[in-house]
């Protein structure tokens, strides 16, 4: 005879067990979620503006963007779409690596290419979109933002 693991009575009341998890992943979940709601109005709120305002997917240049950059609030909204994205992204890849990668070292390692990943697109991102000159020097009138002088 085998001494199988007693199983409970179904009438019995719950007894949760002590457990020192965290609730990083329902933060991760709800995250998901809300960001998902904003990226939405982000994304389709761009799309409308570069594609269906003026002339269109023909008026996109340089001197498009460096019209828009030229404005705090267009600075400010293709941040948030950076930023918003990139973290929902990143936590989606990191959710499919915890599923999918058995080996602990694989998972590390992957996690880690992941978050090298993110910091470096954020981080450059950022800079491109705070340090964009819309005038540069030297550059033909009719490739600059009509504001340039």
């Amino acid at each position: 005879m085998s001494s199988a693991p007693a199983i409970a009575d179904p009438r019995d009341n719950y007894k949760r067990q002590k457990s020192t998890r965290s609730n990083f992943e329902l933060y991760g979940w709800v995250f998901m979620r809300g960001s998902g709601v904003v990226l939405l109005v982000l994304i389709f709120g761009h799309l409308f503006v570069n594609l269906m305002v003026g002339d269109g997917v023909n008026a996109i240049d340089f001197a498009f963007v460096g019209g828009k950059w030229a404005s705090p609030f267009w600075q400010i909204w293709d941040l948030l779409m950076l930023w918003l994205g990139m973290m929902h992204g990143t936590n989606g890849v990191r959710t499919i690596i915890n599923d999918y990668a058995e080996r602990p070292l694989v998972r590390m390692w992957l996690k880690i290419a992941l978050y090298t990943a993110f910091v470096a697109t954020t981080v450059l991102g950022t800079l491109v979109i705070f340090t964009f000159e819309p005038c540069p020097a030297g550059a033909p009138a009719d490739l600059v933002a009509s504001f340039c002088s």
